[in-house]
């Protein structure tokens, strides 16, 4: 009886110890004094775009239209607001795909947007390279990106600062999956990941 006791408790212990090394909600770029929080979201499915869980396709080779599939989140417009999430696209047979949006509801338009060409290049629509081959098919890839309200927004991919841009104030909202750009087009299947939102 003592022994099975004992290697209940060991057990235990194991089981403990196994909970304690799982990351927590400390893994976000830029630490010191966020805090987590889960804003509600909406799911957008336009033109060929569908959503299953956290899986955003396009299904068509349209190069036209609103051809969309979305999460759009809640609309926040003050303090620093920190995204992280990570895809991985498991097939694309179209380019220029937005994956993740920062949306300047103030503005009727999008303030950044990452996108993914065909081979792998991130790059802001209307700007600059983000990286080059980052995101080839198959690879996962962590985003995060920090943004202060009327000052600046930042973008890390991997953990590694790669984009910098001014902000003004207004009204904004995170949006990710997969949309197409006006010179892009579909098929592509995006799978989403580890998704958490912090603010301070």
């Amino acid at each position: 009886m003592r022994r099975t006791l004992r290697a209940l408790c060991a057990t235990a212990a194991v089981v403990a110890g196994t909970a304690i090394a799982v990351p927590t909600a400390s893994a976000e770029v830029e630490p010191g004094g966020w805090t987590s929080y889960s804003p509600s979201f909406t799911e957008q499915e336009r033109g060929c775009g569908q959503i299953n869980g956290l899986t955003f396709q396009l299904t068509c080779s349209t190069g036209s239209g609103d051809q969309r599939a979305e999460r759009r989140y809640a609309t926040y417009s003050s303090g620093s607001r920190q995204f992280e999430g990570y895809f991985r696209i498991s097939s694309m047979g179209g380019t220029r795909i937005s994956l993740k949006q920062t949306f300047n509801e103030s503005a009727a338009g999008p303030f950044f947007m990452l996108a993914v060409e065909r081979g792998g290049r991130l790059y802001r629509v209307g700007g600059d390279t983000i990286q080059n081959g980052a995101a080839p098919v198959g690879t996962t890839v962590r985003v995060n990106t920090v943004h202060v309200v009327g000052s600046g927004h930042r973008t890390y991919i991997n953990g590694s600062q790669r984009h910098s841009m001014g902000s003004p104030g207004g009204n904004f909202y995170d949006k990710f999956g997969s949309y197409r750009t006006d010179s892009g087009s579909g098929p592509i299947t995006t799978v989403w990941s580890g998704v958490k939102f912090w603010r301070k």
